[in-house]
């Protein structure tokens, strides 16, 4: 694993999954759902948790989504997935979690966004409200930031400060600073209203990379609280994966950040669990959390006019993503495992041998068998149509010898 040396902060039990102090970067998601349609949400929450999602934030934001949250967590115990569910909260919120107690017990975590309650004006009842309820509640609170809805009177009282300094900071520094001033100032009067550090995690989201890192290393520098990390709006396909992943990985290679999610736009009728899974394999690249089987292949060339390797690839990377939620359980340590696919000798025996098991393909020219490597050494060369076939055998059992609970192991827990 990395020698990452983790910012420290004050961990949160956010409904039995443990966020920041020394515990690992939790992944979490956001539905897309009409909360009030209880099914549909349930069935995306489940969807998220199946993938991946330790925990899944629903919007509530009218009285039939808070009616239905108590009914969506109640499904997720009936199925088995019990993962923790967040209220994302904007405007009214003080009002729902009063009128609706049994929304407030059911939720893990209220997210509040200072930007979009009374805090900072001449009375802050319902931010103070919203506070009260989860003291009342015994729930945690993330003070989420958003600079497409920060506080402005905030943001003109320092950006008039800044004017008549004599020195005074560019504009978007003057955000910037605003953005920190409004999560820790909100964490604090969290505070005085009863709530405890190891209640509160707070975010400071942009959708600018570079503007995404000062934002979180100055927010870092001044507190202890737990920091959940996102690039907010990151957008659609490649731009949103590479964004958030340059983003994140800047901090968390520094660090910074307890839990991640990648706000990722989906196209229409798109999959969700899109999110789950980048933001699983930005914490594995980077060598800070293990999820699933990584299968390494060469982009192909001209060497390599034959589409076999890539099909080969890409079904072996999906055999082992859809073999994880079976394997979770009764093969301990397979998440670690690395599996190469090459297309042809150039590179393909030197990969395959860094890897737990590897095949090089043939490539153009090339005499046609398949040399398959299992723990750096040659142990078959494979020959004709099932090839597919008779690797994925011997992927089974590298699997179940190296990583199989004994029977006698599972008798005797």
């Amino acid at each position: 694993m990395a020698t990452i040396v983790r910012r420290p902060s004050v961990a949160v039990n956010v409904g039995g999954v443990m966020v920041g102090g020394d515990h690992p970067i939790a992944v979490q998601s956001m539905t897309n759902t009409d909360t009030a349609d209880s099914a549909g949400t349930a069935n995306q929450v489940m969807a998220l948790a199946r993938a991946g999602s330790e925990l899944v934030r629903v919007t509530v934001n009218t009285e039939d989504a808070a009616k239905a949250v108590p009914h969506i967590v109640d499904a997720l115990h009936k199925f088995g997935l019990p993962v923790p569910i967040v209220g994302d909260f904007h405007y009214n919120g003080h009002i729902l979690l009063r009128k609706y107690p049994e929304c407030a017990r059911a939720l893990a975590k209220y997210r509040i966004n200072p930007g979009n309650v009374n805090i900072g004006k001449k009375h802050d009842d319902n931010f103070r409200t919203m506070v009260e309820a989860a003291v009342e509640f015994s729930k945690p609170v993330r003070i989420g930031v958003n600079w497409g809805s920060l506080d402005q009177s905030l943001l003109t009282r320092m950006m008039d400060e800044n004017a008549k300094s004599p020195r005074p900071l560019a504009a978007r520094d003057v955000t910037i600073n605003a953005i920190v001033a409004s999560g820790l100032l909100s964490a604090q009067a969290a505070e005085s209203y009863g709530l405890r550090r190891d209640q509160i995690i707070i975010s400071a989201k942009v959708s600018n990379v570079q503007d995404l890192v000062d934002v979180y290393r100055k927010l870092a520098s001044q507190c202890d609280y737990a920091l959940h990390l996102g690039l907010t709006e990151a957008g659609m396909g490649a731009k949103g994966v590479v964004a958030t992943t340059a983003a994140l990985s800047i901090l968390l290679q520094e660090g910074i950040g307890d839990t991640i999610r990648a706000s990722l736009t989906p196209p229409p009728a798109g999959d969700r669990t899109e999110e789950v899974i980048v933001s699983q394999q930005v914490l594995q690249s980077l060598g800070l959390r293990s999820f699933t089987p990584q299968v390494t292949a060469c982009p192909g060339c001209g060497r390599t006019t034959s589409t076999f390797f890539q099909e080969l690839a890409e079904r072996i990377q999906t055999y082992l993503r859809e073999q994880m939620p079976l394997w979770k359980s009764d093969r301990p340590g397979v998440e670690e495992l690395k599996v190469a696919v090459m297309g042809c000798v150039v590179n393909g025996p030197g990969e395959s041998k860094h890897a737990n098991i590897g095949i090089s393909l043939p490539g153009t020219f090339e005499e046609p068998v398949a040399p398959v490597y299992v723990d750096g050494k040659l142990f078959r060369t494979l020959r004709g149509d099932g090839i597919v076939e008779e690797f994925t055998t011997i992927l089974n059992d590298y699997v179940e010898r190296k990583y199989g609970v004994a029977e006698a192991e599972k008798v005797g827990a």
